[in-house]
Parts: C-alpha cells; structure tokens; sequence
C-alpha cells in the first residue's frame, strides 16, 4: 500500500514539474527573460522527455498548451542553444509518437514556423550544422502529415537552400542525409519535381547513388528513394533518359546484385528498381530500357539458381503459401530511421481517423420513407400477376370438398426435415422433388426392352431428385462410375456435328419408343449417317424451326470399364430403381425446343454439351486447391521470357470472333475452340507456345469492361500434356483464384462415360497484374491501370476429347425455363398452387418469368379462401448480374423445395404466397455477359428509377412490390440472390439504421437510434441450419453508393424491413462444416433449401400464437442480438460491386489502388446443427441455441 503511495506522489511530482517548466518558460518568451533561464528550462523540459513517455503524452493531450508554447519560444529566440534545445523536444515528441504526434504538431501551425527557421538560419554564413540537420529533419517527419506542405516549402523558397546545401557538402554525409529526407517529401509536389529537375537535382542524385559500397549504405537508400520520388514527373524522366541515367541505373543494379551475397541491401535493389520503374512509365523510358538490355538483365538476376540456407531469403521461402512476394526487411544498416513517411500509427489513432464517404450519415436519409413512385390507376397493370388475391377457387378440384372447422390444433409441426449436401436422407416424401404424374412413368415391359437398345445413358441422373441413401453409396466407391454396356462406337463416332433442322414434330415410333425419357443422351434427337443394328429405323430430320447443331463429340468411342465398373454401375441402377420416384428436371428433347425460342444478339445455333447432358453433382467432395509458394512467381518469369526469347513465340492466331472470315487451323496438335453457344464468352485466342495459349475475353454487350465470365468449348487435346491457359483480360484486382478456387471443367467423354459432371480442374493456379494496359475509356478515364491474368494448367485425361471451361457452374436461361416447365407439369394441383407468368419481355424479346408458389386452401369454403389470401407475401430473384451463376444454382434449391412433397415444404406454402423472379436478367445470361443487360448497365443500379424501356424486368419487379404496398400487403421478406467473388461461405447485406450509424463513429448519435432489429433475426436463423452460411460475414451498413441497388430501394422506399442481398461464395468455405471444401451445385441447392426452412422458422418465431408456442419466443430476437450502441458487424465498403473488399491480404501488386477496409468481427461463434437437435421441434432447438 505505502509502494503505491510513493508511485502516486512520485507521478503527481513529475506532472506538476513538467507543467511549471512550460509555464516559466512561457514566461520568460513574453517578458523577453535572459537567454540563459530559457536554455536552462528547455534543457531540463529535454531531459524529462527523452526518460519519460507519460510526459511526452501528457505535452501532446488534448487541451495542452505545451506544443504552442514551445514552438512560441522557438519563433521569438535567438538564442542557439535553445532553439536546439526546442527542437531537439519536438524531434523526441514527433519519433516517439508516430504520425498522430506529427499531424498534431502540424495543427498547431509547426509547418510554417519550422520553414521560416530554415530561411532565417540560411543566411547566416556559413550556415550552423546542428542547426540544419535538426530543422531538416523535423521537417522530412512532419511534412508528409501536412498537405499543404509542398507549397508552402515552395512559397517560402526552402527548395533551393535545401537543394544548395546538399550541392554544398556532398561530403558531410550526416549534413545530407536529412536534407535528401526532406527533398524526397518536397518531391511529393508534382511542381516542386518539376522546378528542382529544372535546377539539377536528378543530375545531384547520380553524383550520390553509385556502386556496391559496405559505405554509408543508409545514405544510398534515402538518396535512392528520393530520385524515385523525383523520376515521377515526366520532365525529370526525360531529362533522365537524355542523359542515358537508365543504363547507369542497370549498371549500379547489377553491380549491387552481384556482391549483395547475403541479401543485407535489398532496400537499396529495391530502390534501384523504383526509379527504373519511375523512368519505365513514359514511352521513352520504356524504349532505352529495352535498348539497354533491361529485361534480360532484371530477368537474369531475378533468378535463384541456389537457395540460401539461412538469411532473410532463407526465411521468406519458409513462409506459408498465403504470403508470395519479396518483404523488405533485410537490411542490417540501423544508422538513421529512413522511413518517417510511412511511421506505423498506433491503432487507437487509426480507428480514430479512419472514416468512410461512401456510409450514408444523414439520419433522414437512412430512414425509411415509402415512397408511392406510380399512381395506383398506374400500378393496376398488375392486377392481373396476383389472381391469388381475388380467386374464389369454385372451379378447382381440391382436396377437401367439405369445409372444415377454420382453427389450428394447437400443435407445432412436426421437425424440420431438409436433405442435406453429403447426407443419407430417408427416401420417404422428404424429398426435395415431387413424384411424376404416372403419364411420366415408363411401363416395365418397354424397361425390360431396354437392354438390346444403344443408349449412352448419364448415370447419376435418376439420383439427382435427393436420393441421399445412393449418393452415400457412390461415396464409398471409386471416383469413376462405368458407363452403360452395349455402347456401340460407330453411333458415337456418328454424333460428330450433328445438326438438328428443318423437319415435320413426328419422329419414328419405334426410335421414341426404345428410350427413357431421362437419359443423360436420348438418342431420339440424333442423325444417324448409318443403319445401327440395335435401333429402329432413324428419321433424316428430327425438328422443324431454326436450326440448332450440338457441339463436336469426341470420336474415339467410349472408353469401356472392366468388369467391376460394370457390376458397380448395376448396383446403382439397382439402388436408383428402388429410390422413390422424383421428376427428372433435365430434358435434354425440351432444352432442344427451348433453345430454339430463346432469342440472342449474335443468334446461336449450337448447344453446348454440359447443357444439353446436364450436370449431376459429383459423388466426391473437391477440397480448396492448396497453393505451392512461388507459382505466381514461376508464371511471371515465363511471361518475361516471351519477351526476351521471342523467337520462341509462335504468336498464332486460332480462334478470333472479330473476324468472321477465320478458318480453325486443322493441324493436329492445335487445340480448337468455340464459344458460339447460349452464355459463351470467348473472344479471341493466341497460341503463344506449343502448349500455351492466351485467351481474350468478350467485354459485356454495350460495355467496354466487366471482363470476368467465361464458358468455352476445348477439342483436339492430348491425354499426358500438361496445357497452360492464360485469360489475360481480366479487370478485378483480386481473385479468390489466389486462395484455392479452380476453374470447371466438363467432358463430354467423361459424360458418355456415365460421369455427366461439372469438375474443379486446374494446378499452377494463379491471378496477377500483367503488362497489357487498359485504355482510359476502359478504364472509366484512368490511366495507366493495366489487366490482370488468370493462368491455370490443365492435364486432359483422354484423347480428342471435347471439353468445356467455365468460371463457376453454369446456369443458362433455357435451362431455366426447363426446370420450371418440368416442375409445372410434375406438381400435384389439388396440393400445390403453381402459377407461372411473364413479367415482361427484355431487350432482346425474350420473356421474363414469374413464379408464384404457395398451398391450395383446404376447401373453396369462405374462411379457407380468406386464410389464403391472407397469407403474408416472401419476394425472391436472382440472377440479376449473369456471371453469378451460383444464384441461379441456389435459387433452383429454393424453388424444388417449395415444389417437393416434403411435410415441411407443405407447411412452408401454407405459411406464405412466394412471388420470386428467377433470372431478372435474362438477356445478359443468354449473351454471356459478367455484369450489365443489353443496355450495358448494371442492372442492381437502377431501382432508384429503373427505366421502363431500357431497364424492363427492374421496372416491372419493383411495380411488383410498389403493388403489395399500395394494397396494404408489404412482402415480410425480401432477398436477391446473388455471387460473391471475392470471400467465402453464404452470409446476407441488410440495411439498418443503426448500425449505420455507428459505424460513423457517433456512438451517442447510434444510442439515440430506436429500431426493430427483426432484419437479424433470418441471418441469425440460418447461421444455425445452414451449413454454408457464416454470420460473422454479414453487414448491415447502407452505402451511399448502393442507394440505387435493390436492397435498399425495397427497404427505403418499399418498407420492407427485412430486405436482403443473399451472397454465396464462388470459392468454397473456411468454416463450418464445409471448412476447406469448394461450393458445388449440391451445397449451393442446399442452401436454397436452407433458405425455406428458415423462412418456416422465421413465421413462427414471429407468430407464436398461431402455432401455439411460448409468448416468450416473441423476444427471441433480442436474445439473440446485442441491443446496446456497440453493433459488431463488419461493414462492406465498395466502389462499384455488390461486395466488400477481399479482406485477405496479398500484396502482389506494387501499384494497387486497393484500401483494406477495418473489418470488424462478429461476437458469434459457428454453429452446426446436431443430429440430437435436428430430432427437436423449432421450439426445442430455439431455447436450445439460446442456452
């Protein structure tokens, strides 16, 4: 007790003393004392700050005079001793504080003083030494804190007596070494370059820098760092390039290369490089450094060709994979701290600096404001998309003719039951899809048939209505499943273009009658060249209209499988006959019909296979690629030798849509490609080597950019030759292609070979900044922004093979408009409501469909009907950007699920009347764009006043919703499905108030904020069902600049409070049960499922009397979430995207403009749902999560 008595007095002794000191000093500067009372005050203020940190706090806290009163004392003496005294204090409080110190400093006006002291203390002859190193280098630690600086220093004419003094006394190194600190922050001004190259400070810079030295290597890199800065301006570039300095420089390079043996001077290479790359950014530059050897000189000695054992090279190659560039922390030399530019600031200081523009401040504008938008008289043209609001249902065949009593039994529904990515399920009515109409169904005589019948059958392809119990079992077998017996070759080899035209609907009896309906390649829609002695007679011509022509076959057969394949493929046939009967979504007859009525502007007639055969998820699961250190490296160095080594280019041209005229070359090691089908994007392609080839993709239609999505068609390999593929126009700065994502792959040999699936392919994977620059249109009229490559190496496993490469699995508009016709014709009409309507036509005349699900009331009885149409409404779409394939995917999971015969779903549709727009952007979809429609805009950026001739799905889906709000019926939910390229797992935007507002750092403001936090209640529920989903990654923050997206408008201006964008990863997951594994179309359908049972668990949470659960679930969701000020979600600062910044740190780009955002981590930990707890009703499982 007494210890802690003395430290008090001791600390109050201190205080007290440092704050008499600054008052008899400040005396003493007003009463003009004698000289030696102010040298003796500041000497002593010196000492206390240089031994103690609290004082140096206690000088530069809020409310303090010590600063002002310092730098008074410093203008008004003239007295030597204490005015380096003075600074001397400053220095000790700028270098121990960091830049909050410095900007401090600034703020109280120390800029000019400082400058003015230069000038003054520059006219003395000769000029005092201590002196000038002291001012020099308070002025290089505060100058890059002041943005005026530059002119200042300027006006105050302290560029040249800096300039001069350094010509001056090129050898009084510890004179000179501030005073290039100082030249390199005045170099910050574009106009201060400019003026001191006019007065020789380039050629000054070269009489410094030179040679390998053990000498005085600090004054190198600050010398070196300064020209740099100077090169920028492209006068001083010039002026460099005339003087063949870029030689010099190479020179210098190679010399400190060669005997920098233990890797002690990077920072001096580094600068070296710095001003070659300053002098390399005009076009003259670039040209003496080409004529200088540069390329071959930098390429040569980027080479490692031995490891060092030990070192800081040794410890940057023992790093982990994540990290793959060259960190600067070598050098041994600590003679002066050469980087006060860049201070670390303590994080305290960051988090009260940082500030975002693009989040919405304004309270009134936050707040939601339905906004009418159209008169009613206008929004009556919807009348006509609601029937369920006005059907009296007297003409339906429902179930229940007698009305019954219209009251609830009081008992919860049963256990939520959704089948589950990898899971076993029961094989009762739990399924996600419905059973066929019996019409569907095959008779067993024409089964049994079957086996004399040449078919390629895609096995698999009856397991994709959720027959768990056969998936398990393909689990635990190879990763190959056989093909059919009785494939014979020569029908194969008869598929090669074939062409479907010009012929009468009726095809030959006996050729319909020998083939299931759900064959993954019903050979009814074929052409034989030949009579085949297992089928019946072929018709020439199969189908009238348009032509449409499949994409080239393989013609090498199909490979046969041993007999163990055989066996096992019987096995699955046998399992998948005794699996309960599902409507097969896959057509591939009605997909043909479909695509000939789909319109595109560069009107295609072929099909791509993948399309035609159809995608069942692989029986595997496919782990995130693990990246080797130093590919990207690898793959950099072979672009620099294109350049060095062109005669090994070949530079050939082999597939170009610009030029109509082009022929395919025939050779037969060329690889051929195509992307003329329904969402292609493929643009031109270049052989570069024998095995390499680059591959430009097509910008978005109307548009100049949004190079992302590509699809294309890959025949003529090789099996065993490892073949590199380089998409060179890629525009986003980072990729989650750099954290383990792989391309898809889809063979059409491995289709024929009953495996018709989307794989992850490719090793040597790896996204980077290239050399090709974007114009500035291009660019949005920036210049100098340059492409980004996505390479990928690719091991083709058979011969003449026809492959397809796509960016994430794809989901075309006629593979839309299959399903839903499939699920039309398959749903029970005395059980499920099922409308399906055109909402409008787009640009290109294609119709944009509508679909409205619920249940059929038990009975055209009064009361049945009201409680229909009482229903609350669930808003659903996606697909409004096409590259996001994955919405399409999750969107499909979500649509089975409403339609299966599971008791949940039944409830669910009993529940709520879902209006969902699956694809609000068909056009962009069929023409293979990434981002924008026809008019090449993007889309989710037109809500605020979607255009109804240029933006008519936006148009007409927000009349929707402008409908159910002028006729009292609000959706409870609304969520946009969308793709997310950049972070992992599925996580939900919402908007709210107060979470916005916090995040502006007013937290009293934030406190004052009264608001219903029901938006968290669905995210939450999911982050409990739902495997894929991570909570921690959803925000809630409105931007300024997705005012005009479709969440906020509907949130804003509609009044739905809970209003989502739904965002799944095109990677994979890094939590949860999926942890370490890419998504596939398996889990991207489970979580459209997921979705629907949350949306069951929502309704009764926030209905617990009509299910008759505890009051006391009304407050669930303040259980759940922090009421208080402090919100604890991250927030999602863009520019142009529906996406936050890649919050995992590669800096594989010197030049990247991109800022890492403060990510704020959400206090919820990951939840997985237990088997114990799936067996528990909602209820259970609610007080269970909550304990």
């Amino acid at each position: 007790m007494s210890k802690l008595k003395v430290i008090s007095e001791k600390s109050v002794t201190n205080n007290s003393r440092i704050v008499g000191l600054l008052a008899q000093l400040e005396k003493n500067s007003t009463e003009s004392a004698e000289a030696d009372t102010a040298r003796h005050v500041t000497s002593k203020i010196l000492h206390l700050v240089q031994s103690q940190e609290k004082t140096r706090r206690e000088m530069t806290a809020k409310g303090s005079t010590a600063v002002d009163v310092l730098l008074s004392t410093l203008e008004n003496t003239k007295d030597l001793p204490t005015t380096l005294n003075v600074l001397s204090i400053l220095v000790e409080l700028v270098s121990a504080g960091g830049g909050r110190r410095a900007s401090f400093l600034v703020a109280k006006g120390g800029s000019q003083i400082l400058l003015q002291l230069l000038v003054n203390a520059s006219k003395e002859t000769p000029p005092r030494e201590e002196l000038m190193v002291q001012v020099h280098s308070l002025l290089a630690k505060i100058g890059p804190k002041d943005k005026k600086f530059g002119v200042k220093a300027r006006i105050n004419g302290a560029l040249n007596i800096t300039l001069n003094l350094v010509k001056q006394n090129l050898q009084n190194h510890r004179l000179i070494l501030p005073c290039l600190q100082l030249l390199r922050v005045y170099s910050a001004n574009s106009v201060n370059s400019v003026s001191l190259g006019k007065n020789g400070v380039v050629e000054l810079m070269f009489k410094i820098v030179g040679p390998f030295s053990k000498k005085n290597s600090g004054l190198m890199k600050v010398a070196l760092d300064t020209l740099a800065a100077l090169l920028k301006s492209k006068s001083n570039a010039r002026r460099a390039v005339d003087r063949g300095y870029v030689q010099v420089l190479l020179t210098i390079y190679v010399d400190w290369h060669r005997h920098d043996n233990r890797h002690r001077n990077m920072l001096i290479r580094k600068g070296i490089l710095q001003s070659l790359k300053s002098v390399t950014n005009i076009k003259l530059g670039r040209k003496a450094f080409i004529s200088a050897n540069g390329m071959k000189i930098l390429y040569n000695t980027s080479q490692l060709p031995v490891m060092p054992v030990s070192g800081p090279v040794a410890q940057l190659y023992s790093l982990p994979p994540e990290v793959d560039d060259v960190v600067d922390e070598s050098d041994d030399n600590d003679d002066i701290d050469l980087e006060a530019e860049n201070e670390i600031e303590n994080e305290d200081d960051l988090d009260q600096n940082f500030k975002n523009d693009d989040i919405e401040t304004d309270i009134n504008k936050l707040k939601p404001q339905q906004v009418p938008g159209r008169t009613i008289d206008e929004l009556k043209m919807y009348e006509h998309l609601f029937p369920e609001l006005v059907d009296d249902f007297q003409d339906y065949d429902l179930i229940f003719k007698e009305p019954k009593r219209f009251a609830f039994d009081g008992k919860v529904r049963g256990p939520i039951v959704v089948p589950t990515a990898g899971e076993e399920a029961s094989g009762s009515a739990g399924s996600v899809r419905t059973g066929v109409s019996p019409k569907e169904k095959v008779p067993p005589d024409r089964e049994a048939g079957e086996g004399k019948v040449a078919s390629v059958r895609a096995a698999g392809e009856d397991l994709r209505g959720g027959d768990r119990a056969v998936q398990q079992q393909l689990d635990g077998q190879n990763r190959t499943v056989p093909s059919a017996p009785g494939v014979n070759s020569d029908i194969v080899k008869a598929l090669d273009r074939i062409t479907l035209q010009n012929i009468p609907t009726q095809t030959t009896p006996g050729l319909t009658a020998g083939v299931k309906k759900d064959c993954g390649l019903p050979l009814n829609v074929l052409t034989c060249t030949k009579v085949c002695p297992h089928m019946a007679a072929c018709g020439n011509i199969l189908f009238e209209g348009r032509t449409v022509q499949l994409g080239k076959l393989c013609c090498t057969g199909v490979e046969t499988e041993d007999d163990e394949d055989t066996e096992s493929n019987s096995s699955v046939e046998q399992a998948s006959a005794e699996a309960p009967d599902g409507p097969a979504l896959h057509d591939s007859d009605l997909y043909i019909e479909i695509v000939k009525d789909t319109k595109s502007v560069p009107e295609y007639s072929e099909v791509a296979y993948p399309d035609y055969f159809g995608h069942v998820p692989p029986p595997f699961k496919e782990p995130i690629l693990e990246r080797p250190y130093g590919v990207q490296r690898t793959k950099i160095a072979q672009d620099i030798e294109r350049l060095i080594h062109q005669s090994d280019i070949i530079d050939r041209v082999v597939y170009d849509l610009d030029n109509p005229n082009y022929t395919i070359p025939e050779e037969g090691d060329i690889l051929k490609f195509n992307s003329k089908f329904e969402s292609g994007n493929l643009r031109k392609v270049i052989q570069i080597r024998k095995n390499e080839y680059d591959l430009i993709l097509n910008s978005d239609i109307n548009s100049n950019h949004y190079h992302q999505w590509f699809y294309f068609e890959v025949s003529g390999m090789r099996p065993g030759v490892a073949y590199r593929f380089n998409i060179i126009n890629c525009e986003k700065s980072n990729s989650q292609f750099n954290y383990g994502m792989q391309p898809l792959m889809y063979s059409v040999q491995e289709a024929l070979n009953a495996r018709p699936w989307w794989i992850r392919v490719g090793t040597d994977i790896c996204y980077y900044k290239n050399h090709f620059s974007r114009s500035s249109v291009a660019a949005g009229g920036q210049k100098g922004k340059s492409y980004y490559t996505i390479t990928f190496t690719v091991n083709f496993p058979h011969k003449d093979d026809v492959c397809y490469f796509a960016y994430h699995y794809p989901y075309t508009y006629s593979t839309l408009q299959m399903h839903l016709q499939k699920l039309e014709s398959a749903h029970n009409p005395q059980q499920i409501y099922f409308r399906k309507d055109v909402l409008c036509e787009t640009l290109c005349g294609n119709s944009c469909p509508l679909v409205t699900i619920t249940a059929m009331p038990e009975s055209n009885y009064y009361e049945h009907v009201c409680q229909f149409r009482n229903r609350p409404y669930v808003f659903l779409s996606a697909r409004v950007h096409p590259g996001e394939t994955n919405a399409s995917w999750v969107m499909k999971g979500t649509l089975e699920y409403l339609m299966s015969n599971n008791p949940t779903a039944q409830s669910l549709r009993e529940s709520y009347i879902f209006k969902i727009v699956p694809m609000l952007n068909p056009d962009g979809v069929i023409n293979g764009n990434h981002r924008c429609s026809l008019s090449g805009e993007d889309l989710n950026r037109q809500w605020q006043s979607p255009n109804p001739d240029l933006h008519p799905t936006i148009y007409h889906a927000k009349g929707l919703l402008q409908y159910l709000a002028s006729v009292k019926r609000l959706p409870l939910v609304y969520c946009d499905y969308h793709g997310h390229s950049r972070k992992k797992n599925v996580f939900m935007y919402g908007c709210s108030i107060k979470e916005t507002v916090w995040h502006t750092n007013d937290n009293a403001t934030s406190c004052d904020v009264v608001e219903d936090m029901g938006y968290r209640t669905l995210p939450k529920i999911l982050s409990h069902i739902a495997p894929a989903f991570c909570m921690s990654s959803c925000s809630f923050v409105v931007e300024k600049s997705k005012e005009s997206t479709a969440r906020v408008v509907v949130w804003r201006e509609i009044g739905v409070q809970r209003s989502y964008t739904m965002e799944s990863t095109l990677c994979g997951c890094d939590q949860g049960k999926y942890k370490g594994l890419q998504i596939g179309t398996r889990e991207l359908e489970e979580m459209g499922a997921k979705f629907c049972v949350g949306l069951l668990r929502l309704k009764r949470l926030t209905s617990p009397l009509e299910y008759n659960l505890p009051s006391s679930l009304l407050d669930f969701e303040n259980d759940i979430i922090e009421s208080g000020c402090k919100v604890t979600s991250p927030t999602t600062y863009v520019m142009d995207e529906d996406e936050p910044r890649f919050l995992e740190e590669v800096d594989y780009s010197a030049e990247s403009n991109d800022e890492l955002d403060v990510e704020l981590a959400e206090n919820a930990g990951d939840y997985e749902t237990s088997a114990q707890e799936e067996a528990l009703s909602d209820s259970e499982l609610s007080r269970t999560s909550l304990s």
